[in-house]
């Protein structure tokens, strides 16, 4: 007695508990909202948005080569020579100095290719002779130092390339972070009427399980009172574990599109877990006109994997003018200006730097050049070559793009005729089953062409929405493929 009492208050108590249970949340969703959602939140986005952050890094990282470099130095040196040395029989003195250096300099490269150094030093040197007489003297010095390259080096560098290739990499960071936005759209377009069909599908599959139903409860009363055949009562009951599947079929397909369209709008999976998102607006069929030549004209200057190959072929253009210097041989120019000064006190010395009293220049070229130059020659020829093959890759691109673009208009423009086309078969395969239904009332149809109506009928009307979200896809897919998403959607892409 008591283990039932207590069976039964389990049961109760798991029964209050699912009464307690919140119900699952119900959210309607605009596709405006579902796309803003996507924009913000999509893992994908938010990746890819780091892109151009990263390119600048590169592009100011580049130009840290023009960043001069100061130096500064001291040391003092202590010498002692001499000492415990004979000449003969004679002990030659010691000497003793000590000596104090400090130099310092800027040096750097300058854009157009001249690299500098400014030097200042200083030496301070005194100390006992081996005459044993005390000396002091102390030199100082200030010049400038200038190279500028001539041919190998001089209309562009390794330093000039790296600038000029990360400016290329942010441009194209920027076309990625814009592919990233029109794969994401697209992506929740085709997601959001995926959804909408899969809702509307479920709906006709209930309908077709109810309608099956209704037939077997009907033929079921027949065969009880004798005036139809236990085989129509079976086929009835057959035809309803068929819908009955069916149903199963397109619930599982609902939740499967849920996921999706949850996985392509939030950051946070589970807390969106048990939502279930209803899209607000119903599935229609708008016609649109489409031009091909301007679809082409928009897609050719606009797609951004195309952008993104003609700035690889830019990029490949640089190199090849680089490895072209670089076959040239080194011819330098090469000059330097500055002051010494040289006195017993160290003031004295700097006196002499500062009146300019002991000029010095000089001036001239340099010239080097590699024997044979094969690895220098070979990158010329090697970029050549990768220049061809980028110049190629863009054409076969931009065929690409116009077979897509036809391809998505023919497929849109096909999806609308398939609209109408399938709203008439639900329309005809509804009216059928109605007159045939009415011949069984009066005796002149059995229920095996029943049962076959009401499989066209639930085809014909699931085709029917498919059809309307399949068209809204196809639009989704020729503004992608001619580079229009985000102006069909008012999106302005800033990067900053």
């Amino acid at each position: 007695m008591k283990r039932t009492l207590l069976i039964l208050l389990l049961l109760t108590l798991t029964a209050t508990t699912r009464a307690d249970a919140p119900a699952a949340e119900t959210r309607p969703i605009t596709l405006g909202a579902a796309i803003e959602q996507a924009l913000r939140n999509n893992y994908d986005v938010q990746i890819v948005r780091y892109s151009p952050w990263l390119a600048a890094y590169d592009f100011r990282i580049a130009r840290g080569a023009y960043d001069p470099t100061f130096s500064l130095s001291g040391t003092h040196d202590y010498s002692k020579t001499g000492s415990g040395l004979f000449n003969g029989s004679v002990p030659i003195p010691g000497k003793t100095s000590d000596e104090n250096n400090f130099a310092s300099g800027l040096t750097g490269l300058l854009p157009w290719g001249m690299t500098y150094s400014l030097q200042g030093s200083t030496r301070e040197t005194y100390g006992v002779s081996s005459t044993n007489n005390f000396f002091d003297n102390s030199d100082a010095a200030a010049s400038l130092n200038l190279t500028q390259p001539l041919l190998k080096n001089f209309w562009t560098d390794g330093s000039r390339l790296a600038i000029s290739v990360a400016k290329n990499r942010i441009q194209y960071s920027e076309q990625e972070l814009q592919l990233q936005l029109m794969t994401t759209i697209t992506e929740v377009e085709r997601a959001y009427y995926s959804l909408a069909f899969a809702q509307e599908n479920v709906k006709v599959q209930e309908k077709a399980l109810q309608l099956a139903e209704q037939l077997f409860a009907e033929n079921k009363k027949r065969v009880e009172v004798g005036v139809l055949a236990p085989l129509d009562e079976k086929q009835a009951q057959s035809q309803v574990a068929a819908r009955r599947a069916d149903l199963l079929a397109a619930r599982q397909l609902l939740n499967t599109q849920q996921n999706a369209l949850k996985n392509l709008i939030t950051a946070d999976y589970a807390r969106l877990h048990s939502v279930t998102l209803q899209p607000s607006e119903p599935l229609a069929a708008v016609s649109q006109t489409f031009s091909l030549q301007d679809s082409w004209r928009r897609g050719l200057t606009s797609r951004p994997e195309l952008l993104r190959a003609k700035l690889d072929l830019e990029r490949a253009g640089l190199q090849l003018k680089y490895s072209k210097n670089q076959v040239f041989p080194q011819l330098d120019l090469v000059g330097s200006y500055g002051f010494s000064g040289s006195r017993r006190e160290f003031s004295g010395a700097l006196d002499d730097v500062r009146n300019g009293n002991l000029p010095f220049y000089s001036y001239g070229i340099q010239l080097s050049i590699p024997l044979g130059n094969v690895a220098a020659r070979n990158r010329y020829k090697q970029g050549k070559v990768s220049v061809e093959q980028a110049l190629l890759t863009t054409k076969k691109l931009e065929q690409d793009v116009m077979v897509q673009i036809d391809d998505a208009i023919k497929s849109a423009q096909a999806a609308f005729e398939r609209v109408d086309a399938t709203r008439q078969a639900s329309q005809y395969a509804a009216a059928a089953l109605d007159a045939e239904r009415k011949k069984l009332e009066n005796g002149k149809s059995t229920s095996f062409v029943i049962l076959q109506l009401q499989r066209d009928l639930t085809f014909a009307s699931s085709e029917e929405i498919r059809a309307l979200a399949d068209y809204n896809i196809a639009l989704a897919q020729v503004a992608f493929a001619e580079a229009s998403t985000l102006q069909r959607r008012k999106i302005d892409v800033t990067v900053k």
